[in-house]
């Protein structure tokens, strides 16, 4: 009888422990929020689903614990009091473990500081590269605009070609930076997200070089289905 129930005491330990390690604590504050929801949400099935809400009432503070098995992107979404949803929604990479969010209402997404989730500070890392290609891109379609209000065609095209050149560019920093991620989810995210339609050869060269733990990821198993998906459709 006693073995039964020492059997029993250890499955309910080691039950309780899984579900520790896959717990994310997410906290923070909204400054300026004083009566509305906050809802939690990600992406299941190509949806945007609620998984979570709180109420807010009098403090700007807020906490949820969400099992989270394999690090992804989610939503942070607030609904104020007469009703009215936020355009805007923070998006950040959830984790098991404790991860803060602060904003303000007024500035919701803008304001949004996130600490605690190591993939976010990776993709932090990753935006502030691709910066420098966005702000390249805005002033070539500029240009572009401008010769062709002036009357110049042949100006444009220089400048067109240049933007396409620059979008390599992009999708290469891209590659090369999940290559030197391999270690993190953010690198089959990143390939999924934001050069799916690259070829075949670069996804390839990326999956293979995630570490065992990555590949068994979410985004892992996500950018494993493109590749197939992308090889059968080769064959057909």
């Amino acid at each position: 009888m006693n073995k039964i129930f020492l059997l029993i005491a250890v499955l309910v330990v080691t039950i309780s422990c899984s579900k520790n390690e896959n717990n994310m604590s997410l906290t923070g504050n909204v400054k300026g929020l004083k009566k509305g929801t906050l809802y939690l949400q990600k992406i299941e099935d190509s949806l945007l689903v609620t998984v979570d809400s709180v109420t807010i009432h009098g403090k700007s503070t807020f906490q949820f614990n969400e099992t989270v098995n394999s690090p992804e992107i989610y939503y942070l979404h607030v609904k104020i009091k007469d009703g009215i949803l936020q355009d805007d929604r923070i998006s950040f990479f959830a984790e098991p473990k404790e991860i803060q969010i602060n904003t303000s209402l007024e500035k919701f997404s803008m304001d949004a500081k996130i600490t605690g989730s190591e993939n976010e500070n990776k993709y932090k890392e990753y935006n502030k590269l691709m910066e420098r290609y966005r702000n390249r891109n805005l002033e070539l379609i500029e240009n572009s605009l401008t010769a062709r209000q002036n009357g110049n065609d042949s100006l444009a095209l220089v400048h067109e070609n240049k933007q396409k050149s620059e979008l390599s560019r992009r999708y290469l920093a891209t590659i090369n930076f999940a290559l030197n991620n391999n270690n993190s989810e953010i690198a089959p995210y990143l390939m999924i997200s934001h050069v799916n339609n690259s070829r075949l050869k670069y996804l390839d060269t990326v999956y293979n070089s995630l570490t065992p733990k990555i590949k068994d990821s979410k985004y892992g198993k996500v950018l494993e289905s493109l590749i197939v998906s992308r090889k059968a459709s080769l064959q057909e």
